[in-house]
C-alpha cells in the first residue's frame, strides 16, 4: 500500500527524477505569490523542495489560504527549473515540483516567531514555543548534530570495549557540590530520594561488581544557578569507569574518542594531535591564571614579584612586603598603540573589582609608562628576561593577594587575547589538567572542603593524608579542557576504606557520618575492590563547542530558563492538597516582601 503522505522526502528529488509523479508532505516553510503562479517552499525534516502551482489550477485558491508552517501533502510532477533559476544552495535546487492536487493537512495560527527567519527573539518566546523555535534551521542541525554526537561516542566506547549500564535515578544524596533535587518517598514518610547529580557511586560499584569497563550516557541533575555552560536542572555525560587502571590509561582511553569526534564533527577545524598536553593545576594557574586555560591563546603569564620586591615602586613593594604577589601579562605589538587602549585595560580590570592594571610599555626610546620609571635598568632587564617581551610590546601587571592576583591576570590574559585577535577561532585545543589540590580552605564557613569530587585517591595514599597539611595534598584528580571549556572532571578513585574515612575526617566529616552516608560504598570495598579510575565528559558542552554556540540553550532540545523554569509545560507547578497529602508534605513558603516587614 502507497503511504498516503509521501513517495519521497523534502530532501530527495534530484534532476534524475524529472518528470515523475511524486506526493510530498511537510510545512508551508515560504510563499512567493507571482500573480499567475504562486510558489511554496516544502519543508520537511530532510530539507526543502520548492513547489508551483498555476492560477488555472482548481487548488490555487486552496494553496492562497496556506499559511506559514500549515503542514500539507502535494501530489506533482518533477520538472528541471530552468538555467536562470537553478538554486544552488538547495540539494533540491536544480528541480521543483508542479502541483497537481493539494491538501492541507493542519492549518496553523498567527506564529508567535517566525522559523524561515534567522531574527531574534526573546528568551521566554524562543521556550514557551520551543516547538517551533526547533523547526528553525540552525536549531533543527544543532539537535541533529547532538545525535549524531552521542551514537559516534557511544559506539566508540563500545568499539574499546565499554559495556553500557543504566545507574538509579532515585537515590541518595551525595557530596558532589550542588544542590541536590530531592523526592519525597510516598511510602517512607518524611523521607526524600535525591535525583543524582552524577552516578559516581554506583559506576564504582559495577567496578567493585567486576565489570571492568562501564559507561553510560547520563542524566546528572544539580539544583544550581544557570550559566552559559551549564544548564540549570539537568545535564547529560559520558560517564566511564575503568578497572586496574592508571591515570595515563584512563587518559588513553579517553583522548582519541574525544580528538576523533571533534575531528568528524569540527567543520575543518583543527583538533589537538594526541597525546593531550598534561598541565599541572599549579603551572596552569601560574602561566594560564585559570584551571581551564584556552590554549588557543599564546600570552602566558609569568611571576615578576622578585623584579619588584624592595622597588622602588611603593604600591607594590608594601604589597608584597604583606604577602602579594605580582603577575605580569604580556601585550605583544601594542607599545604603538594610543593610550585610550591602555586606560581602557585600566577601567575594565576595575570593572572587575581590582585597582586597575599597572603597565609598562616597551617603546623603541626606551620603557614608558607610570611604572616604568620606578624600576632601574638592571630590574627591568629582568623584567624583559622573565617575560620574554621585547621593544614594541608592552606588559600589564596584577598585582594583590595570590589567588586574586591570579584570577585577574588570567582574565586579563584572555581580555588581551581577545582584543589583540590571537585567539585562533580555527581550532579545538586540549588539554588535561592534573595534579588538583585534595582540599581547598573555605573561607565562608571557616573550614578546609574537599576541592574535587570527595572520591578521589591521594597521592601518597594514606600516609599523606597523616603526615602533610591537608592543603598541600595533590590528589589523582584531573580535568579536560577545550578551549577554555571545561568538559570534564575525573579521577583515580579511593577503594580503600581506611584511606576513605580518613579523607572525609580530614574534611569534617566523623567516621559514623562517612559509615551512614556511603555505607554501601564502604561495605562492597570491604570485600576486595580493584583500583579503578574514570571520568565524564559533558554532552551539551562538546555539542556547544562542536557548534560554535555560546550557550547551551542552543544544544539542548528543550532546555529551562535562567530561573529553571520549563515554560512550555509549566514546570516547576504547585502540586494538588490531595498529592501533598499523600506524601505527607506541608508548605513552608518564604513570607512575602511586605509580611517580612517590621
Amino acid at each position: 500500500m502507497l503511504n498516503p503522505y509521501r513517495s519521497h522526502t523534502c530532501g530527495d528529488l534530484r534532476i534524475s527524477n524529472t518528470k515523475e509523479t511524486v506526493r510530498l508532505s511537510g510545512w508551508a516553510h515560504r510563499k512567493r505569490d507571482h500573480g499567475q503562479l504562486l510558489f511554496i517552499d516544502l519543508r520537511d525534516h530532510y530539507g526543502l523542495t520548492q513547489c508551483v502551482i498555476d492560477v488555472d489550477n482548481s487548488f490555487f485558491k486552496l494553496a492562497e489560504e496556506v499559511k506559514l508552517e500549515s503542514v500539507i501533502t502535494i501530489v506533482g510532477r518533477v520538472v528541471q527549473r530552468m538555467p536562470d533559476t537553478v538554486n544552488h544552495q538547495m540539494p533540491t535546487g536544480e528541480i521543483e515540483v508542479v502541483i497537481d492536487e493539494l491538501i492541507i493537512q493542519s492549518k496553523a495560527d498567527l506564529l508567535p516567531l517566525q522559523v524561515n527567519s534567522n531574527a531574534e527573539f526573546p528568551e521566554e518566546t524562543r521556550l514557551k514555543y520551543r516547538f517551533l523555535d526547533l523547526r528553525r534551521e540552525k536549531m533543527h542541525e544543532n539537535i541533529i548534530l547532538r545525535s549524531k554526537v552521542i551514537s559516534r561516542l557511544r559506539q566508540k566506547m563500545i568499539d574499546q570495549g565499554f559495556l553500557e549500564f543504566q545507574t538509579p535515578i532515585l537515590t541518595a544524596s551525595s557530596p558532589e557540590g550542588a544542590r541536590d533535587y530531592l523526592v519525597p518517598s510516598r511510602l517512607h514518610p518524611g523521607k526524600f530520594y535525591a535525583l543524582p547529580q552524577a552516578p559516581q557511586q554506583f559506576k564504582q560499584l559495577l567496578m567493585v561488581a567486576g565489570f571492568d569497563k562501564y559507561f553510560q550516557i547520563a542524566p546528572c541533575f544539580r539544583d544550581e544557578d544557570a550559566r552559559a555552560d551549564r544548564s540549570p536542572g539537568e545535564f547529560y555525560q559520558l560517564d566511564f569507569e575503568m578497572s586496574f587502571v592508571t591515570q595515563e590509561d584512563v587518559f588513553t582511553a579517553i583522548e582519541p574518542v574525544l580528538h576523533d569526534v571533534f575531528v568528524e564533527f569540527g567543520k575543518g577545524k583543527t583538533a589537538t594531535p594526541l597525546p593531550f598536553p598534561r598541565i599541572p593545576y599549579a603551572e596552569a594557574m601560574m602561566k594560564y591564571g585559570s584551571d581551564k586555560p584556552d590554549l588557543r591563546n599564546p600570552l602566558i603569564i609569568t611571576d615578576v614579584t622578585d623584579v619588584f620586591r624592595g622597588s622602588d615602586f611603593g604600591l607594590f613593594a608594601n604589597a608584597i612586603e604583606h604577602g602579594s604577589i605580582v603577575r605580569a601579562i604580556p601585550a605583544p605589538k601594542t607599545a604603538e598603540n594610543a593610550r585610550s587602549f591602555f586606560d581602557k585595560m585600566n577601567e575594565w580590570a576595575r570593572e572587575q573589582g581590582a585597582g586597575g592594571l599597572g603597565y609598562i610599555v616597551m617603546a623603541p626610546e626606551g620603557p614608558k609608562g607610570p611604572i616604568a620609571k620606578h624600576l632601574d635598568e638592571e630590574r627591568l632587564k629582568k623584567l624583559r628576561f622573565i617575560t620574554g617581551v621585547q621593544e614594541g610590546d608592552s606588559v600589564f601587571f596584577a598585582c594583590d593577594k595570590p589567588k586574586v592576583a591570579e584570577k585577574l591576570a588570567g582574565l586579563a590574559r584572555t581580555r588581551l587575547g581577545e582584543e589583540l585577535n590571537l585567539i585562533d577561532k580555527n581550532a579545538f585545543n586540549f588539554c588535561f589538567i592534573v595534579d588538583f589540590p585534595m582540599y581547598e580552605y573555605d573561607e565562608d564557613k571557616g573550614k578546609i572542603e574537599f576541592s574535587h569530587n570527595p572520591f578521589c585517591m591521594p597521592q601518597g595514599g594514606l600516609e599523606a593524608l597523616e603526615t602533610k597539611d591537608p592543603l598541600d595534598i595533590i590528589a589523582y584528580q584531573y580535568d579536560i579542557v577545550c578551549n577554555g571549556l571545561e568538559l570534564c572532571s575525573g579521577g583515580i578513585r579511593n577503594h580503600l576504606p581506611e584511606i576513605m574515612i580518613k579523607a572525609f575526617t580530614l574534611a569534617g566529616y566523623s567516621q559514623e557520618q562517612v559509615e551512614q552516608k556511603f555505607s554501601g560504598m564502604l561495605n562492597a570495598f570491604r570485600y576486595g575492590a580493584p583500583p579503578h579510575g574514570g571520568a565524564a565528559p559533558g554532552i551539551d558542552r562538546i555539542v556547544m563547542l562542536l557548534a560554535d554556540e555560546p550557550n547551551l540553550r542552543e544544544v539542548v532540545a528543550f532546555p529551562m530558563t535562567q530561573r529553571a523554569e520549563d515554560l512550555l509545560v509549566g514546570a516547576p507547578a504547585e502540586a494538588t492538597p490531595e498529592q501533598l497529602k499523600e506524601l505527607h508534605i506541608r508548605h513552608v513558603l518564604p513570607p512575602t516582601k511586605t509580611e517580612s516587614k517590621p
